[in-house]
């Protein structure tokens, strides 16, 4: 902040003394005017510029060079071409200026672009172009939290993932006007901090980016297709979607359902009904880990402990569905049958 503001008081300082050269004192200040829209530009042009990969700056800059080449040897031939040689007929300023302004604007545009294509570019990256390891966090499994218990368990270790697209929607998040996005973007941030200090966890900010795809999850995909690596989420549709695409994926929520424990047609359990299920005489219940219990022939037992016997169990991507009967319904019928 320091840098910038000298460098917003240096141009404004500056142009007023380089317009005071040449005019008067009121007419000096448009100058300073200038100068200060002039910083104002130079510090958006470097907030865009830090956005970008060093390998696409390179880019930029040898198709800059490369275009200022070519204008100026196709400008320099020009004035050898028969009945061109006479200034009258060809104003060279402005065609020179408009030829290298054209060039060099193609130069930064294909040198940026087409970087990647270059085998030099790839040499460096070879290693990372297709790596197994390369586990990218979305703002959801971040904003979630159970990703950094995971971490202190020790289970993890190496490097995650957050792309710079992502770490710029939980800011965006985290300074909405609203207050439940507030704070879930000032808890993701947190989060990343706390996953930093985790011993064995490195977090890498990548500037990946894929200008030309529009949201987030689309560009996760893109970037997981490109390193070949694999996606942290616990989004539903995320999980689908990179399924389709051929790219695996680390659900946290399959995770969490994989280490509840397990449960056998047959076992009883005693639960707390809740409330009323979708079905009639249905009640709800749920175990400590919020596995979900349905009871038949529960509802009449809302707010009360009762004992149920397991008579199914259903695993959806979702979570643990368990399915039961009341206790004493299944000794009420053994005794009629006797």
């Amino acid at each position: 902040m320091i840098l910038r503001f000298l460098l917003i008081v240096g141009c404004s300082i500056g142009g007023y003394f380089i317009a005071l050269q040449y005019y008067t004192f009121p007419h000096s200040l448009i100058g300073s005017v200038a100068g200060f829209f002039l910083s104002i530009f130079v510090i958006q042009l470097e907030q865009a510029i830090r956005k970008l990969s060093l390998r696409v700056i390179a880019g930029g800059v040898i198709g800059t060079v490369s275009g200022l080449l070519i204008a100026f040897l196709f400008t320099y031939g020009l004035k050898f071409m028969p009945g061109l040689e006479k200034q009258e007929i060809i104003p060279w300023g402005y065609l020179y200026f408009i030829i290298t302004c054209i060039l060099a604007y193609l130069g930064l545009v294909l040198g940026a672009k087409k970087i990647e294509e270059f085998p030099f570019s790839r040499s460096k990256s070879s290693k990372d172009e297709k790596n197994p390891d390369y586990r990218i966090l979305d703002t959801s499994v971040i904003i979630d939290g159970r990703m950094a218990d995971i971490c202190d368990t020790g289970f993890i270790e190496g490097s995650l993932i957050v792309p710079r697209f992502v770490l710029d929607e939980l800011q965006q998040i985290a300074d909405s006007s609203d207050h439940m996005k507030r704070s879930k973007g000032r808890r993701g941030l947190d989060i990343l901090n706390r996953m930093q200090k985790s011993a064995g966890i490195r977090i890498d900010v990548v500037d990946a980016d894929f200008p030309e795809i529009r949201g987030v999850d689309a560009k996760l995909v893109a970037l997981a297709k490109q390193k070949g690596g694999k996606i942290v989420t616990n989004d539903y549709n995320l999980n689908k979607v990179a399924e389709l695409q051929g790219i695996k994926i680390l659900n946290v929520n399959e995770l969490a359902g994989a280490l509840k424990p397990l449960v056998l047609p047959g076992e009883t359990m005693t639960v707390r009904v809740i409330k009323e299920g979708k079905e009639a005489g249905q009640g709800v219940a749920y175990l400590d880990d919020g596995t979900m219990v349905v009871v038949d022939n529960g509802s009449k037992h809302i707010g009360e402990n009762v004992g149920v016997v397991v008579t199914s169990v259903l695993q959806t991507v979702a979570g643990r569905m368990i399915f039961s009967g009341m206790k004493n319904d299944e000794h009420d019928g053994m005794s009629a049958q006797m």
